[in-house]
């Protein structure tokens, strides 16, 4: 069971650092979820039963704990005698600064949102969606049409 359940993690650890990279902002509390979900998945892990994608039932786990880990935690504050001129951080390409410029959009969602539209960039059919958040199908599209008005909107400010 541990062997089978190693490769399922490692097979599939990107949906895991895409769920702790949309609900956490420092490189330390994105371990520490990801840490979290690992322990949730392997408590978990026993009990699926193989009705739906192994994909399927990780994101599961893994949104329901980000967000009760999201709920739970008090937010970082750090002082600093002065504030800096410009944030700059050597050696990260443009692409990279693209993609944390899309997650840190990303975070400015609700946490239901923010599931749902991982889900969608992940391809999962409205079906699938709907499974995995509990919500109904067309609701689903409702919700990811509302989700893209929001971001235009966000990304305009």
């Amino acid at each position: 069971m541990e062997k089978v359940f190693l490769k399922a993690i490692h097979e599939h650890q990107n949906l895991i650092y895409k769920i702790c990279r949309l609900y956490r902002d420092t490189k330390e509390d994105q371990k520490d979820l990801f840490q979290e979900i690992v322990f949730q998945l392997w408590k978990a892990f026993p009990h699926f039963r193989g009705e739906s994608k192994i994909t399927t039932w990780m994101y599961r786990i893994a949104l329901n704990t980000a967000i009760l880990e999201f709920r739970k935690s008090k937010p970082h504050i750090s002082y600093s005698d002065q504030l800096p001129d410009k944030v700059s951080v050597p050696g990260r390409s443009e692409e990279l600064d693209q993609e944390e410029q899309m997650y840190q959009l990303f975070r400015r969602l609700n946490v239901s949102e923010r599931a749902i539209l991982t889900l969608y960039l992940e391809e999962y059919s409205y079906k699938e969606i709907a499974d995995i958040t509990g919500i109904t199908e067309n609701y689903v599209g409702v919700k990811i049409n509302r989700i893209k008005e929001k971001l235009k909107s966000l990304s305009n400010r």
